[in-house]
């Protein structure tokens, strides 16, 4: 008989527990749920943040475009000059070996 009280005391106490803690975060709810502002608030950072990523992102590859080219250009002046130097070093070969 006793077993049966002390289950139903602890019930009691984790119902009342309960209650208790459903209660003090109630207020907290019930504004956010009332208040229109802060949802959109909400929103339009949430859209904020979005445009923010999308002109970051559109920055990069701005910029990751005008480094390609770049280095497109570079390579391709370099690749003529290196052909030039070999040319001009082979003709001075050439000429040092002619008989004379």
């Amino acid at each position: 008989m006793q077993e049966t009280t002390r289950k139903k005391s602890l019930r009691v106490l984790a119902l009342c527990s309960a209650l208790c803690v459903g209660g003090a975060f109630l207020p907290v709810v019930w504004a956010q749920s009332t208040d229109p502002g802060f949802k959109q608030d909400m929103k339009s950072a949430g859209h904020s943040t979005n445009n923010a990523a999308k002109d970051t992102g559109n920055g990069v590859k701005s910029g990751t475009k005008k480094t390609w080219h770049a280095t497109k250009h570079e390579t391709k002046k370099a690749a003529h000059k290196s052909a030039q130097k070999t040319d001009q070093g082979a003709r001075k070969v050439e000429h040092s070996t002619e008989p004379q």
